[in-house]
């Protein structure tokens, strides 16, 4: 099945310092895209991967498991690792909670998350249905391209499988429970108005990880997909300067090649 455009995985090598970015459920890599070459372009090596049933047509997604979207992340993270001195995640949506699993199972090999809109738990009273609704509709109407700027587009599937939506939901149980294992850097940047994800989902992540080392940012112009909304470019700042703050050695480096050049 040929990739919807601009939907292709990224990646880019370059300094000792690495970031993985997860894109979220129904989505794909071209969420993260600007957020991705932004690292790149400050000296960064970069990992931003296209997970299983995404990118395509909703029903590839249909007979995926939350198990495959965070195996192929969980590579990418070992992929990634084995090539730089320190690791962070970068995710968005449901990608915040395959980055909230994977620093909880690889500990000090992750050095910091930036999460975006993460999702951890279902706001729709109606998912308590799922397990009997998949068997009896393959989908419902999707939630893609919940942004507040008028000339951005986000590529994502326009129904929802509802199998693949229940396995969401495993995940989210999943993620909850091993919580309190995240020791890592957090920085949670979330949208007052979002229409797919609601604001207790980051309370929930702020009241039950472990971390000391924690920033919440507001993001007050954007809806859900704030990787391209107006907030974009505050994302891309905050998360630069994060990443300085903990890894300041690399920063250094790159600044060095940057006048050397």
């Amino acid at each position: 099945m040929p990739l919807l455009p601009g939907a292709k995985p990224f990646r880019h090598r370059a300094g000792p310092v690495g970031v993985l970015l997860v894109h979220g459920f129904t989505g794909s890599p071209q969420s993260m895209r600007p957020w991705a070459e932004h690292l790149a372009a400050a000296g960064y090596s970069v990992s931003l991967p296209l997970l299983p049933g995404h990118g395509t047509r909703w029903q590839d997604l249909q007979v995926t498991r939350w198990e495959d979207w965070y195996a192929e992340a969980d590579r990418a993270l070992r992929e990634l690792s084995a090539e730089c001195e320190q690791v962070f995640v970068f995710a968005l949506s449901m990608g915040g909670s395959l980055a909230l699993r994977l620093a909880a199972e690889h500990g000090g090999r992750i050095a910091g998350l930036a999460l975006v809109n993460p999702s951890v738990r279902s706001d729709n009273p109606a998912s308590v249905l799922l397990p009997v609704l998949r068997h009896l509709l393959p989908s419902l109407p999707g939630v893609a391209n919940d942004i507040a700027k008028d000339d951005s587009v986000e590529l994502g599937y326009d129904r929802v499988p509802l199998h693949a939506a229940w396995s969401l939901s495993r995940l989210w149980r999943t993620v909850r429970a091993g919580m309190g294992k995240v020791t890592q850097p957090v920085l949670l940047m979330h949208s007052p108005q979002d229409h797919v994800v609601s604001p207790g989902n980051s309370a929930l992540v702020l009241a039950r990880i472990s971390s000391t080392d924690v920033t919440e940012l507001l993001l007050e112009r954007s809806f859900h997909v704030a990787t391209l909304d107006h907030d974009a470019g505050l994302i891309f700042e905050a998360s630069l300067d994060f990443v300085r703050r903990l890894a300041p050695v690399a920063a250094v480096e790159v600044d060095a090649e940057n006048h050397s050049g």
